[in-house]
């Protein structure tokens, strides 16, 4: 069985370590632990795959930039003529306290602007994404510049291990399911 594991972020030297970009450091943190082949260039993205159990993870780091996420999506998802049900979105989000990992199977796109476009080129907000916190630790008006900074020194500490898990509850959603996955990953 193939899984899309959808890791959203922005290509560019620039982005390469900030808080929106926590989506490509899942994926190569991924890709470095099972020995995955390079990332290499496709329609849309930089990929790789491994196996795992059974299964094989075909990692995803869209080149569309964030807010054109749904475009990646759509046609990996065509491209491995896997259902969206075997699709999982890592994404940041400001709603949750650093690190802390929330599974979820649908809902809406929380102000995010590349789960916005999923849903939109998708057609529906049924599918499971994996938000990482970053927390919302920044003054009124100033999101984006937030979450286009690096990691303060204090979660540059603790991230390596926020990232790993986040490893831990992909490779639970290929091989539990949803449903088994949340009722782990969502408790911690």
């Amino acid at each position: 069985m193939k899984f899309l594991v959808l890791c959203l972020g922005n290509i560019g030297p620039e982005y390469a370590d900030t808080r929106h970009n926590i989506g490509f450091m899942v994926a190569d943190y991924l890709a470095a632990k099972f020995d995955a082949p390079r990332f290499e260039i496709g329609r849309h993205a930089f990929t790789t795959e491994f196996k795992h159990k059974g299964h094989t993870y075909v990692l995803v780091k869209p080149t569309t930039y964030m807010n054109l996420s749904g475009k990646a999506a759509a046609h990996w998802l065509a491209t491995l003529k896997a259902p969206v049900e075997n699709m999982v979105v890592v994404t940041d989000d400001l709603a949750l306290p650093f690190g802390k990992l929330r599974l979820k199977g649908q809902g809406s796109a929380g102000g995010h602007n590349g789960l916005k476009d999923i849903q939109a080129t998708l057609g529906t907000d049924v599918y499971a994404r994996l938000r990482f916190g970053v927390d919302a630790n920044f003054p009124k008006g100033r999101q984006v510049d937030y979450v286009l900074n690096a990691f303060s020194g204090d979660e540059l500490i603790e991230l390596p291990t926020r990232i790993e898990k986040s490893g831990e509850a992909i490779l639970a959603f290929g091989a539990m399911g949803l449903e088994r996955a949340m009722n782990v990953v969502n408790v911690k």
